[in-house]
């Protein structure tokens, strides 16, 4: 499967340890099956770094993901947005997982993951509120030998 990643520069060797802060699931390396939403991280990348380059890269993804602790929240948006949650506010719980696979909390959906986390909405009326929302996709690879085992390097792209 393609999956691609949104940079301000070429990213032929991923890895882990640049993660610039906990995100919706953790510290890890994110790419997506959505090359329009990667053009979106990149652009969004180079205007907070003021770069004038925003870079798609591609990769190969494999499906052996056999040996490695994965979490898929697939549709379970109950356990997904306390998972977010709990990432944007400083857990490691994250830790447990070699791969962390789920929606993502773009602008608009964190708002409404805000809400929630604020305890200004509840779970119910913040998960009606995100079904409304276009899903995307985010695959984060927390551990480096996940990465360096399932995905691979094809190509990148200035967008």
């Amino acid at each position: 499967m393609k999956v691609y990643h949104g940079s301000v520069c070429r990213v032929d060797k991923p890895d882990v340890t640049h993660s610039m802060r906990n995100l919706d699931f953790g510290k890890g390396f994110y790419v997506t099956t959505f090359k329009e939403q990667a053009v979106r991280w990149a652009k969004r990348k180079a205007d907070l770094l003021n770069s004038d380059i925003a870079i798609v890269n591609e990769y190969e993804m494999s499906d052996k993901t056999e040996g490695f602790s994965v979490m898929d929240f697939g549709s379970d948006l109950d356990n997904w947005i306390d998972f977010v949650c709990d990432c944007r506010n400083g857990s490691e719980d994250y830790l447990k997982y070699d791969i962390i696979i789920g929606k993502v909390a773009d602008d608009k959906v964190y708002r409404v993951v805000d809400l929630y986390r604020r305890g200004i909405w509840d779970k119910q009326r913040a998960l009606e509120e995100i079904k409304v929302y276009k899903d995307y996709d985010q695959i984060a690879f927390i551990t480096q030998r996940s990465l360096d085992m399932i995905i691979t390097f094809t190509d990148s792209n200035e967008v």
